[in-house]
């Protein structure tokens, strides 16, 4: 008959490496999901930011008078915007075909804080000054 120590089981150095090797995959997991996590809401907050920066564009010279300039305020006690309105000149090439035409370069940028820093995303576009004052 074989002696007892071929039937023993398991060591406890055994165990304790297996444990060290679960530890260690865990750890990989949770923190493969901590930055999946921390990716969804950093990808949100850049959809709001764009949201907003696209309804401040479309509301350029609708809600009011389209004048050069600068206005700014808060949305949702979070995302700063600043949009910016100035007038804007075409290249040389297409001045004469475009005359008489007052056009305006507005500008959204929105930053929101996020972690120790901030974030921005900013928009822009050109807009035609309709011939009642109000931007098209």
């Amino acid at each position: 008959m074989r002696p007892d120590r071929y039937n023993a089981g398991y060591t406890l150095i055994e165990v304790l490496v297996a444990f060290m090797i679960l530890a260690l995959a865990l750890t990989v997991l949770l923190r493969i999901f901590a930055a999946g996590v921390r990716n969804v809401s950093v990808s949100s907050d850049y959809a709001r930011a764009v949201l907003i920066a696209e309804s401040r564009l479309a509301a350029a010279g609708i809600d009011g008078v389209l004048a050069p300039g600068e206005t700014s305020g808060i949305e949702e006690d979070r995302f700063e915007w600043i949009q910016t309105v100035a007038e804007y000149t075409p290249s040389p090439e297409y001045r004469a075909s475009v005359q008489n035409v007052p056009a305006f370069y507005v500008t959204v940028s929105v930053a929101w804080p996020h972690g120790d820093g901030s974030r921005s995303v900013g928009l822009s576009t050109v807009r035609l000054l309709r011939k009642e004052g109000r931007g098209s």
